[in-house]
């Protein structure tokens, strides 16, 4: 064990070329113990090179042993050669005691190339091996939760619980709470995270409480716990979007905006919060820092339809046609064809006198949006202007028979009949 000392003290203190002509002592003369006790502080330390060729060394000595080549597996995977990692389990006999940390590292593999399938056929051989293991129970969680399969994750984390509340670092709790809220089940997923967080105070499992909470409907508790996450941790930066979305839904606008401007100090490229930002400053009436804050959307991603939709009946609102028509261009030139943009394109176009271009958007609009009430009445009253009124009598003939009770739509049809 000395000898194993001194190499690690050597690599410790940097003096490697020393450490490399002990290590290759041991690799060619020193005893099969030494070698394994070398091969594990080797692998710890990351010398996954070195400890390989010891492992390998042990290997030529007892070529079936099963700890080994699962060792050898996991070195392998630590430097990316996940086809070299399952050839070396393949070689691990079923009757080895090594055999279901080996099915266990294989579905591991097989799960992160998204094969679930024959992960699970191994995760399930495992369980039929070791039926009361809950690391196997653990693993199948993983799994389904990646999945969706989110009932059957529920089922296996369920198991795992009664046994262990953490399993390599992560709490059962709260993968039950994700598993909940995935699945849509807000409410059940709150005492899981709640658990989760009397186990241990952690800021992850902390905001997917907050934004649980959110979803379902309990404001109050959401933006009491978005605050608590903003105090142990002001840079997290997912929280200042859904903690300014609770503040909107409970009609506190101003503490939503300034939510907003706070999270741009740490996210300043975040999309969201900038279209965000913007619809809440239309509420405030704030039209010129909605403008500001939309068209910033539009500058980190020139395809964002909601942010231009948006902007649009901003622009439209106050008759700035030309503006409208800069932001569908935008579309454009990204080769996006937006039914809605394409509306705001024709209304924009017939204010502006373009007749003839505007009728090219509207029927192609129409192509689209001919279920749309709203847009059928926009074309309709612009095909009559243009004295189209064949065109026009066949639209308000369709939005009567979708709205019989409607006395303008009534009164429309029956002026273009008699004029007909």
């Amino acid at each position: 064990m000395d000898k194993i000392s001194k190499i690690i003290t050597l690599l410790e203190n940097g003096q490697h070329e020393e450490a490399i002509k002990k290590y290759e002592a041991i690799l060619r003369n020193g005893t099969n113990d030494e070698r394994l006790l070398l091969g594990e502080e080797l692998f710890h330390y990351g010398f996954l090179d070195e400890a390989k060729a010891l492992y390998e060394r042990l290997l030529e000595a007892y070529p079936e042993e099963g700890e080994i080549l699962v060792t050898l597996a996991e070195i392998c995977l630590e430097q990316g050669k996940e086809d070299e990692a399952l050839q070396t389990l393949d070689k691990i006999r079923d009757t080895d005691p090594s055999f279901p940390e080996s099915l266990l590292l294989q579905a591991d593999l097989y799960q992160m190339e998204g094969l679930y399938e024959v992960s699970e056929q191994k995760l399930l051989k495992a369980k039929s091996v070791l039926p009361n293991e809950v690391i196997v129970d653990f693993a199948l969680g993983e799994l389904y939760l990646e999945q969706g399969r989110f009932i059957e994750a529920i089922k296996s984390y369920k198991k795992v619980l009664p046994v262990e509340k953490e399993i390599a670092g992560v709490s059962i709790n709260q993968r039950l709470g994700d598993a909940y809220s995935a699945g849509g089940a807000f409410e059940e997923a709150l005492p899981h995270y709640e658990r989760a967080l009397d186990e241990s105070l952690e800021i992850n499992t902390l905001f997917h409480y907050a934004f649980t909470a959110l979803q379902a409907g309990m404001t109050k508790t959401a933006i009491e716990k978005f605050t608590e996450l903003k105090e142990l941790d002001h840079e997290y930066h997912s929280l200042y979007l859904y903690l300014a979305k609770a503040y909107e839904r409970e009609e506190e606008l101003e503490l939503s905006f300034e939510t907003i401007q706070e999270g741009l100090r740490y996210d300043e490229y975040n999309k969201e919060l900038y279209f965000i930002g913007g619809k809440i400053a239309l509420k405030l009436g704030k039209e010129d820092e909605a403008e500001v804050f939309l068209r910033q959307a539009l500058v980190l991603d020139p395809e964002f339809i909601e942010a231009g939709l948006t902007i649009n009946k901003l622009f439209l609102h106050h008759e700035r046609y030309e503006d409208v028509l800069e932001i569908v261009g935008i579309f454009e030139s990204n080769g996006i064809e937006e039914p809605h943009m394409i509306w705001d394109e024709a209304v924009a176009l017939q204010n502006l006198e373009k007749y003839s271009q505007a009728l090219n958007k509207y029927q192609l609009a129409y192509n689209f949006l001919k279920n749309d009430q709203e847009f059928l009445t926009d074309y309709g009253y612009f095909l009559m202007e243009e004295g189209k009124r064949d065109d026009a009598a066949e639209i308000f003939n369709v939005l009567l028979a979708n709205d019989p009770s409607n006395e303008e739509f009534a009164e429309v049809v029956q002026r273009l009949s008699d004029e007909g």
